[in-house]
């Protein structure tokens, strides 16, 4: 049972440790009053000593991330995602998806990133899709066969480019480390605030890339953010000159190809009537969905298989 001088110190810690929190990103002012914490014994050099590294691993969490480190956390992701759906080997399907890809990429509010646009077709009838941090772009056969011409499927490619324009990965990225952070606060109060370095501390955060990349797989984005990607697909479009009905005329295609409750886009999105009646009030009246012949020809070709 804890004398009341350590109940003292406990609830002078807890307090702190709350302040801490809510003073993430001002670690002078931590410093300051752990140190006038410590001066008048109430808490040992141990436990200041923990409160300033909480503090620092906090603010850690909010700093910017640069570009550089975004393109080598979405490299991470991407080939972490493809050791479960391995890449489809049909070269012409590729690059045509990669120039579409490219090409749409070029007509959005973020049209480059530090290592390029990437785009891959995985090798399965799944229909799904991922977007990385940096511009990694993954669409599945399953979902390619959900397009019924150029225009839907540049709306799945134009979606996906929506997501890394609007960095929704990197914001998944940051909340993943801020958890890390209060969890390394609640195991340093739990140990009893032992003295460790920084590095240790950090550690923390090395499980980043395997959190977002479940959180990917196994949850997708909010739906808040799909209507956004979504509504970034519709601005795309209608830069590059396809017809935004396309987006509808997909996801229609997917409401029947997709049971409900099923792998894929059925698990980590919203459902497919959702997305239509919030793209149709982005769209307006969206022009009659009448694909060109050659166009026609084009997609047809370079999908054959697909």
């Amino acid at each position: 049972m804890k004398s009341p001088a350590t109940n003292f110190q406990w609830q002078a810690f807890t307090a702190l440790l709350s302040f801490v929190i809510v003073l993430a990103g001002c670690t002078t002012i931590t410093k300051v009053t752990t140190g006038v914490l410590q001066a008048t014994g109430t808490i040992s050099k141990d436990q200041a000593d923990s409160l300033n590294r909480s503090a620092e691993a906090v603010e850690k969490t909010f700093k910017d991330i640069t570009p550089e480190q975004e393109y080598y956390i979405g490299r991470s992701v991407a080939a972490t995602i493809l050791t479960s759906y391995k890449p489809y080997d049909n070269e012409a399907a590729t690059h045509y998806v990669n120039v579409l890809g490219q090409t749409l990429a070029l007509a959005s509010d973020k049209p480059e990133t530090f290592g390029g646009y990437h785009f891959i077709i995985m090798d399965t009838p799944e229909i799904n899709a991922f977007s990385a941090p940096g511009g990694f772009v993954m669409v599945s056969r399953g979902l390619l066969r959900c397009c019924r011409n150029e225009d839907a499927l540049a709306a799945v490619l134009a979606h996906e480019v929506g997501h890394v324009e609007q960095q929704h990965g990197l914001k998944a990225i940051k909340g993943s480390r801020l958890t890390g952070a209060l969890t390394i606060l609640a195991l340093e109060a739990g140990k009893n605030l032992g003295g460790q370095n920084l590095s240790d501390v950090t550690k923390a955060f090395e499980g980043s890339i395997s959190d977002v990349t479940s959180s990917l797989v196994n949850k997708g984005y909010a739906s808040s953010l799909e209507y956004q990607a979504d509504a970034s697909a519709v601005k795309i479009m209608k830069r590059v000159g396809y017809n935004p009905a396309g987006l509808l005329d997909m996801l229609g295609q997917m409401k029947q190809h997709m049971p409900p409750g099923s792998a894929g886009f059925g698990k980590t999105h919203p459902d497919p009537e959702k997305r239509i009646q919030e793209a149709g009030s982005a769209i307006g009246t969206p022009a009659p969905l009448a694909e060109p012949a050659v166009r026609q020809a084009r997609f047809t070709r370079a999908l054959a298989g697909a």
